[in-house]
């Protein structure tokens, strides 16, 4: 291989044409995962939360709007928002935003069950304990049952946003210019070396899935401070005194 040919097209797979032109490759890949992570954990959180509380006349629609999303393949929502709701709705829809909102709505989906899972792992004893100290259901939840769910549904969290990682690549189909559209472009302009361009690209996906893989496993692993005025859990955040009692069981 020439490596003066793939060092020529480095810097267009990492970020696109950027700075003179749009952002692409590599980079647009990040942006890409970094917003659909952080819609998708907002998602989730309500999602999952809103399960936890819902009764039972509720939990049925959540679930059913749930489950739809789950069931939709990413390629098939991304199409969905591209083509169809320009139609429907006479808006024009960027491939970007179609893209996001695609990655988000699905990965939103199935961490609203991990989500939901995590809290009622906790354990009713653990609601009860904080409703008897003056806790208000949203302060149970605050204090008391997500520090604790945390730590049981950041796997599946990560998990997901690994996966959604390697989903943006599915932006091609829309013209998005991220780092699997660019390394086309550059295979077809060079006819040579495709298989060391790619081999270069899944590369790159391994490093970034890796990195985030290993970020969480730091945080997770954290050792547990504690705080003069309350409990610092792994999150960093200080627990008031009764939340700490809530969670050991004890009155304050």
């Amino acid at each position: 291989m020439q490596w003066s040919l793939f060092a020529t097209n480095l810097p267009y797979l990492l970020v696109g044409a950027f700075p003179d032109g749009p952002l692409g490759g590599a980079a647009l890949t990040l942006v890409l995962a970094a917003t659909s992570a952080f819609a998708s954990a907002l998602l989730g959180l309500v999602g999952g939360i809103a399960l936890a509380l819902a009764g039972r006349v509720l939990r049925i629609p959540l679930l059913a709007v749930i489950g739809f999303f789950r069931a939709i393949p990413v390629l098939m929502l991304i199409f969905w928002t591209y083509f169809l709701l320009p139609v429907v709705f006479h808006v024009d829809v960027p491939g970007l935003a179609a893209v996001v909102c695609a990655l988000s709505l699905i990965g939103g989906a199935y961490l609203a069950h991990s989500v939901h899972a995590g809290i009622l792992a906790v354990g009713e004893g653990q609601w009860q304990a904080a409703l008897s100290l003056g806790f208000t259901r949203v302060e149970a939840l605050r204090y008391v049952l997500l520090p604790q769910a945390i730590r049981i549904m950041a796997p599946s969290f990560v998990n997901q946003w690994v996966s959604l990682v390697k989903d943006t690549s599915l932006a091609y189909i829309v013209g998005v210019g991220e780092l699997s559209f660019v390394a086309t472009q550059v295979s077809n302009r060079l006819m040579v070396y495709p298989a060391q361009i790619f081999l270069f690209v899944g590369l790159i996906y391994l490093v970034m899935c890796t990195a985030l893989d290993r970020f969480a496993m730091y945080w997770l692993t954290r050792p547990t401070r504690v705080a003069a005025s309350g409990v610092r859990i792994a999150g960093g955040d200080i627990l008031p005194e009764r939340a700490a009692d809530a969670r050991d069981g004890t009155p304050g």
